[in-house]
């Protein structure tokens, strides 16, 4: 009728139902601050106070990303309190490469109507991941859009910022003839593949994500879903003590186009295949999919998350120390000279 009074929660915005779940966020995020944090959730923006005394000359570090089309497992699953720490994992593990300390994060959720319950799942892992980190979560959006999301689903987005000393910046310029490469073990899929691994999965295998795999001792969901590995604390261990020349995140492009990012043009990375454990899902996907070796490569972490580049004398205390921080390190390559002509990566 002409004269009916439309409010935006007839629209399918509740407001009130936002600012309860305000309230549920700054519980989840408050164990996360660390001392320069001066703001609270719920505000404007969030307030970092920058405490520099140990670092000369600050340089901010940033990054922002999201989980892709893995979210599409944890609505399959209906569970969402893993993917938050996919989320961190993504935006820190590209900021410690360059060295940089992260400091703090903000996220996006965005849902067509909000189901308090789920949001609270998805925010419980953010904050997770955040502690793993050691950054804070400060702030971020909530948004309601309705009919532009399915049913229960929604979307994510984070941003990270961390600070590195300008003379400590890690960027591969000093990477030479003769560096070692040291690979530190993912914990699965990652957050990368995504795309192809359900369409092999539920198009050409017809699995189901309850179906017991016994080559991974799991079923396919639960393998899927398992959450990003976060190296921030261990990596900055290292910084402390040695002298990195180099580091890649092994995200998107696997390590064919990622280790490639970080290389002088006059060096080539010569890396040792089958020299590092290769997790069993990877020999799933290929042997089902028939998929080419290269493709996995350049498509998959294929069991390395992280890659150092090391001096040679430096290797063997490296592996150590990461054992010790509980990583599993496997030397896989070394950096060779590069002729023209010659690719940046070469798998031998």
């Amino acid at each position: 009728m002409k004269d009916e009074k439309l409010t935006y929660r007839m629209a399918g915005v509740d407001i009130d139902l936002a600012k309860e779940f305000v309230k549920k966020i700054k519980k989840i995020a408050k164990p996360t601050f660390r001392s320069e944090v001066i703001s609270d959730i719920g505000g404007f923006s969030g307030l970092f106070s920058l405490s520099l005394s140990r670092v000369k000359n600050p340089v901010l570090v940033a990054s922002t990303d999201g989980v892709g089309t893995k979210l599409k497992i944890a609505f399959m699953m209906n569970k969402h309190d893993t993917i938050g720490i996919d989320l961190v994992a993504m935006c820190v593990n590209d900021i410690i490469v360059t060295g940089a300390e992260p400091l703090f994060f903000l996220d996006y959720f965005a849902c067509g109507k909000l189901d308090t319950k789920i949001a609270e799942k998805v925010l419980e892992g953010i904050a997770k991941g955040c502690m793993e980190a050691g950054c804070s979560l400060i702030g971020g959006e909530t948004a309601e859009m309705p009919s532009f999301y399915a049913e229960n689903e929604y979307d994510l987005a984070g941003f990270a910022v961390g600070v590195v000393d300008a003379e400590r910046i890690i960027d591969g310029t000093t990477i030479t003839v003769g560096q070692k490469i040291i690979g530190i073990a993912s914990s699965g899929l990652h957050s990368n593949g995504f795309s192809l691994a359900r369409k092999l999965i539920f198009e050409k295998l017809n699995l189901k994500v309850t179906d017991y795999i016994p080559d991974l001792g799991r079923t396919i969901g639960e393998e899927l879903l398992f959450p990003t590995r976060i190296y921030a604390k261990s990596i900055l261990r290292l910084t402390r003590e040695f002298n990195i020349t180099g580091m890649a995140h092994i995200t998107g492009g696997g390590l064919t186009e990622n280790i490639s990012r970080i290389l002088p043009h006059t060096c080539k990375a010569n890396i040792f295949k089958n020299s590092w454990k290769v997790q069993p899902i990877f020999h799933f996907l290929q042997r089902e999919g028939n998929i080419p070796e290269d493709e996995m490569f350049r498509t998959f972490n294929n069991g390395i998350g992280m890659i150092l580049i090391v001096h040679e004398n430096e290797v063997e205390e490296i592996m150590i120390r990461l054992n010790g921080l509980k990583e599993e390190p496997f030397l896989i390559g070394e950096i060779s000279a590069r002729k023209d002509g010659d690719p940046s990566i070469e798998f031998i």
